[in-house]
């Protein structure tokens, strides 16, 4: 069938396309960057075509050349701190409204959408029990805030035209190449794989975290999938702290230099403890254990250095 991913080009985009590649799906990506279109250097496979999501006609345009039968969209502010409102407010909302609304009138069978874990705010609001996709939601930042109307909106279109239009949140995505938004936990293997020394100010700080290439996967069975249960499912993911998380590198790494500046942290931080129980039993989703994909990134980033694996 034929799938338009926008936001081809980003963290997640290129490892989703070639998924759906190799179940033998026609693939189109549009990116206000198309030139980017690779992956560790290697051409993503699929034509990547330039337009701005935050532009309707742009978005029209596409779905309207491409005659998609799935889309997603992939394209967000994450990262982009609060620093610039109007842009940022543009690309998560507007941009969002504008893929629900292009499907709408081209008749698109299915949308999938990447909300965030961000949305339920901290895990202090739920005490030590799983989160669920039914909770109230108390994210403040600007991007939960957006996150929440694009939930929101989905429910719109959904209620109004019986549209199929599936979220996700993914949690704190990590891999060797993340460079934007939750950043900490993708230091403390990067850094310490290429031998630089890591300081972070909280070594209790929580994170929950899915590796780039199962988020990916989770977006290719939604977005493949007959009849989705739910129209709205959380990523989960593996609960540690920094600490934690550093033990595990010294695991491998044991001259790594890893330090923090304060023991605490877990009172401070963002929902950690989710239930995902939705994407387990309708899509098989399991994750590997930490140390798996410890090792997987600490070996990924050597190897672009130079240096052996351990």
């Amino acid at each position: 069938m034929a799938v338009l991913v926008i936001g081809a080009t980003g963290f997640i985009g290129p490892r989703l396309i070639k998924r759906l590649i190799d179940r033998g799906e026609s693939v189109v990506g549009m990116d206000l960057n198309p030139g980017a279109a690779s992956f560790s250097g290697v051409p993503i496979g699929a034509p990547v075509v330039r337009g701005d999501v935050t532009q309707f006609e742009d978005v029209m345009r596409v779905v309207l050349d491409v005659k998609p039968e799935r889309l997603i969209n992939l394209a967000y502010g994450l990262g982009a701190g609060e620093g610039n409102p109007h842009q940022v407010m543009r690309l998560d909302i507007l941009g969002m409204d504008n893929c629900f609304e292009a499907a709408r009138l081209a008749g698109v069978k299915r949308v999938v959408y990447a909300s965030s874990i961000a949305v339920s705010g901290q895990q202090s609001h739920f005490g030590d029990r799983l989160v669920n996709e039914d909770d109230p939601v108390h994210g403040t930042s600007q991007y939960a805030m957006h996150k929440i109307f694009n939930e929101f909106q989905a429910r719109k279109y959904i209620k109004n035209y019986g549209m199929s239009i599936i979220g996700v949140r993914p949690a704190n995505v990590t891999g060797p190449d993340k460079v934007r938004g939750s950043v900490d936990h993708v230091q403390i293997m990067t850094d310490a794989a290429r031998g630089k020394p890591v300081h972070l100010p909280n070594k209790g700080m929580m994170r929950l975290l899915v590796h780039v290439d199962d988020m990916a996967e989770i977006f290719t069975r939604i977005l493949l999938a007959e009849a989705p249960r739910h129209h709205l499912y959380n990523s989960g993911g593996l609960p540690v702290s920094l600490g934690e998380l550093a033990d595990a590198v010294r695991g491998f790494l044991p001259d790594a230099q890893i330090t923090f500046a304060n023991e605490g942290g877990r009172e401070e931080s963002g929902n950690y403890l989710v239930d995902w129980s939705r994407l387990a039993k309708e899509f098989g989703v399991e994750y590997p254990g930490l140390h798996t994909w410890v090792l997987q990134i600490i070996n990924e980033v050597r190897r672009q250095e130079g240096l052996a694996p351990v």
